[in-house]
């Protein structure tokens, strides 16, 4: 039986009472009642620099930057939970993808995300719930050679969407967050095998 697969969950928004941290949180219960084991990583702790090739080429990658590859290397699929910033993808949320397509030295290309599987979601006070953005995070991820799951969780009016300890609200739409967390436990293991 093959080992439980290694999630590693983030999210795009740094912001304290974070609705996309909320969901991802959710998500992350899905993956872990499904047998997967789950790491939250917290981009903003990172402290990764605005990317700069200047910076690259001078210094080379800085230790946040080797840290959050290390991380994604380790793991075999990962949640990302994206907030919408103007119909797109956070700053924040590219930042951390544009720094992590960098190859550190004698590493292959895109080792960061080749071969790895992502279930992508998205909270918003909006009544599409950042379904606009999940286009250009999905987008971005097919280009880095990961593959994406077809399902993906977008909650509107999200300041309406979770109790104040962060748990979702409406039950049935907390079974299908939960079910996305899974659903990428499912795929990421049977790939695995």
């Amino acid at each position: 039986m093959p080992s439980a697969p290694k999630i590693l969950a983030f999210s795009g928004s740094n912001r304290d009472g974070s609705y996309n941290r909320m969901l991802l949180e959710a998500a992350a219960a899905g993956v872990e009642a499904a047998g997967g084991e789950v790491k939250i990583l917290d981009l903003r702790k990172l402290r990764l620099p605005l990317y700069d090739g200047d910076l690259e080429r001078i210094e080379g990658l800085p230790d946040s930057v080797r840290e959050l590859k290390a991380q994604m290397i380790a793991h075999q699929g990962f949640l990302i939970a994206s907030p919408e910033y103007n119909g797109s993808i956070s700053p924040a949320l590219k930042n951390a993808l544009d720094w992590a397509s960098r190859p550190a030295a004698g590493e292959a290309a895109l080792a960061c995300f080749a071969n790895k599987v992502a279930a992508i979601c998205s909270a918003s006070p909006g009544g599409l719930g950042g379904l606009r953005g999940l286009v250009h995070v999905r987008a971005i991820l097919n280009n880095l050679k990961v593959l994406v799951l077809p399902d993906q969780v977008a909650v509107g009016e999200a300041q309406h969407a979770f109790q104040g300890n962060g748990a979702i609200k409406n039950e049935q739409e907390r079974q299908v967050v939960e079910a996305l967390g899974a659903k990428l436990v499912d795929v990421t293991t049977k790939l695995s095998a």
